[in-house]
């Protein structure tokens, strides 16, 4: 973290190794000093979006890690500000049926359910994700169940859900099981 940027300081602010300092810095700061690695991490934002304005992994990783510290600081409603464009950008990037913005249509999908928003994760997750998720990624990839449970979730949590509602959530959890066990085994933690 901190010896890995000192090392890059005395470079100019152009210097992709100082660029990757400051984003090890700020990644090794959010997980457990996530008050810490906020200023860093929108510094490292900054930064990219000046000096390297095309790259768009880097300020898509950056926006993601600076989310990731946003939800950790409790502040959700900026995490999700962040996860939406997150989302939109790596469909105009990657397009929808990429695999890393399904990634990230699951974690805004996450942000929806933290701020108990299900009327929007339903349609998104059930319309939108799932569609392309299994088209794309096939019925039994990680990711597909794990936006299966986020649907299951939705479904169940939403607190003007009908008897239906519950009743498709736990068809989806169920199918979820099984494919969990058979593709992964059934000692997975999963």
């Amino acid at each position: 973290g901190w010896a890995c940027w000192k090392t890059y300081l005395g470079r100019p602010v152009t210097n992709g190794n100082r660029r990757e300092a400051m984003g090890v810095l700020g990644s090794s700061l959010e997980p457990f000093r996530p008050e810490e690695a906020l200023p860093v991490l929108e510094a490292n934002l900054a930064l990219i979006r000046r000096g390297w304005p095309d790259d768009e992994d880097g300020i898509l990783n950056t926006q993601a890690s600076l989310s990731i510290c946003y939800s950790n600081l409790g502040r959700l409603d900026e995490a999700l500000v962040l996860k939406r464009e997150i989302y939109t950008r790596s469909v105009a990037a990657f397009g929808v049926s990429h695999e890393n913005t399904i990634l990230t249509g699951s974690n805004l999908a996450s942000s929806f359910h933290s701020l108990h928003l299900y009327g929007e994760a339903t349609p998104f997750l059930r319309d939108q994700l799932l569609p392309v998720a299994r088209r794309s990624l096939g019925l039994d990839h990680h990711l597909t169940l794990r936006l299966n449970e986020r649907l299951s979730a939705a479904l169940a949590y939403d607190p003007e859900h009908t008897r239906e509602d519950l009743l498709e959530a736990d068809s989806i959890l169920q199918d979820v099981i099984k494919r969990r066990r058979r593709v992964f085994g059934p000692a997975h933690p999963d």
